[in-house]
């Protein structure tokens, strides 16, 4: 299958850092499809070589075993192409045009690796030269918004210009392993499904931390925040694979449909409930890894009053049958403790305990990052002069080691997919604004909160306000057990 690629925004961070180290993988597992061309577009003036000659010296700062060698390099750098586009000129488009016409390549993909703000304008420059064939596939990065209008209004210039099947909306967790396996552990296996409901389960907690600050990023995260960032759709899309009815096949539409039904099945936020709910935080200066770090406020590009939030931490339930009275959890922010990205379900403990210690429940922990696996936690017996006592114990998989040789990053597997026209893994229309109806309240009340964000100092775990949170219900994070 031939296909051309087009990343725009060819120059940019994502696509020297993430985009463009992913297809190599892909070509060094000889997963890349044969006859394939990578057009890099952006408003420097380069030639094919310099360009080339560009990423090279950016590969050398990929981790060691990703650092391609020389040879795979030069046989990779083959297929990269540049030019020169400014993409609020119509007669670039039509010069794109021209380039993909030198060879009826069987599938497009255009990738917008670029700002939100310049989607609308791209799709429509792309409809007017004739860029929307169907053989044609549109990929968007996030944030698709600000908010529920700006979403809508994204999603409608796309719309009028490509079909559905053509928009691919990426959101890079689907890609990693484990949130893939979410849907093989809980449907392709008889153990856990039974037992996958409110009547066995206690509470499911969603953890995705950061270690690092905001960095050079200081002007982009002042205008979105970690609810924006993190919640509204990583977290989100996590909590719809984990609470989600069996698909009727394993088909993109059959599952996202079910995936939009738990959207739609949250609990509403009320501005009683975002006060009662919901901990917003930002870090001041404290120890990250032994390392003194300061403070948001004195990040690079960063306001003095600044009241954008670094952290957030909320309660919900899904209003349903299955998981009616169950407590969800989701938390995220910069600076916190450890790197670590997990999803913890807390099973109920033992009816009646008929052992004179530790009764501590079965938990399931699905692991997204730094590890990538699952680990089931259970209580075994050991022997003691005092009759039998429990112990934990664990079973632990690592999927890096048990599917070494098949292994993919989560950006490779989502390019793969968009040239392959696989969707499952993509998020459609209706979820992205099902999923910006839901939170729109808690930046409405934010927004008529003077308050402003918690305090928490770097390298802990966020305000202390986080743990009552879970505490209120009889329960505490996973760190805390």
């Amino acid at each position: 299958m031939s296909f051309d690629l087009v990343f725009f925004g060819g120059t940019g961070d994502l696509a020297w850092r993430k985009l463009v180290p992913a297809l190599f993988q892909a070509f060094r597992h000889g997963k890349l499809p044969s006859g394939g061309r990578i057009l890099a577009v952006a408003r420097d003036e380069m030639s094919d070589e310099r360009y080339r000659e560009w990423l090279r010296e950016r590969f050398q700062a990929v981790d060691g075993a990703k650092r391609p060698k020389d040879e795979e390099f030069e046989h990779f750098a083959q297929l990269v192409h540049y030019r020169r586009m400014d993409l609020s000129q119509p007669e670039h488009y039509l010069r794109l045009k021209e380039w993909l016409a030198e060879r009826q390549a069987d599938t497009v993909v255009l990738y917008l690796a670029t700002s939100p703000h310049l989607f609308t304008q791209i799709c429509a420059q792309l409809g007017a030269a004739g860029l929307n064939d169907s053989r044609i596939r549109i990929v968007l990065e996030k944030p698709l918004g600000q908010d529920l209008a700006s979403a809508q209004q994204i999603n409608r210039v796309v719309r009028s210009v490509f079909a559905e099947q053509q928009a691919f909306r990426i959101d890079h967790y689907l890609g990693k392993p484990s949130v893939q396996n979410l849907m093989a552990l809980r449907f392709g296996n008889a153990l856990f499904e039974p037992l996958w409901r409110r009547e066995s389960i206690a509470n499911i907690q969603i953890t995705l931390a950061e270690s690092l600050g905001v960095g050079t990023r200081g002007s982009f995260y002042e205008g979105t925040g970690a609810l924006r960032d993190m919640i509204q759709n990583h977290a989100l899309q996590l909590l719809t694979m984990i609470a989600m009815e069996p698909p009727s096949t394993a088909d993109a539409d059959a599952i996202r449909d079910e995936k939009l039904k738990v959207l739609r099945s949250l609990k509403p936020f009320t501005a009683d409930s975002v006060a009662r709910d919901v901990v917003r935080g930002q870090y001041r200066s404290g120890t990250v890894d032994g390392q003194a770090v300061v403070g948001y406020l004195d990040e690079a590009n960063i306001p003095a009053h600044s009241q954008c939030e670094t952290f957030v931490a909320l309660r919900t339930e899904v209003q349903n049958w299955r998981w009616a009275g169950v407590p969800f959890y989701l938390r995220t922010g910069k600076r916190l403790a450890a790197r670590d990205a997990q999803i913890v379900v807390n099973f109920r403990p033992v009816p009646h305990p008929i052992f004179p210690s530790n009764n501590q429940p079965n938990r399931l922990v699905i692991k997204l990052q730094p590890e990538d696996g699952l680990e089931l936690q259970l209580l075994a017996a050991k022997g003691s002069s005092h009759g039998e006592t429990l112990a934990p114990v664990s079973l632990d998989l690592d999927f890096d080691k048990a599917f070494a040789a098949n292994r993919v990053g989560a950006y490779e597997r989502l390019l793969l997919d968009a040239i392959a026209g696989r969707l499952n893994l993509f998020v459609r229309s209706d979820e992205q604004e099902q999923a910006w109806r839901w939170v729109e309240p808690i930046l409405d009340a934010w927004q008529d909160d003077s308050s402003g964000p918690r305090s928490y100092a770097a390298g802990s775990w966020g305000p202390p306000a986080a743990s009552a949170l879970v505490a209120r219900d009889g329960f505490s994070w996973a760190e805390e057990q």
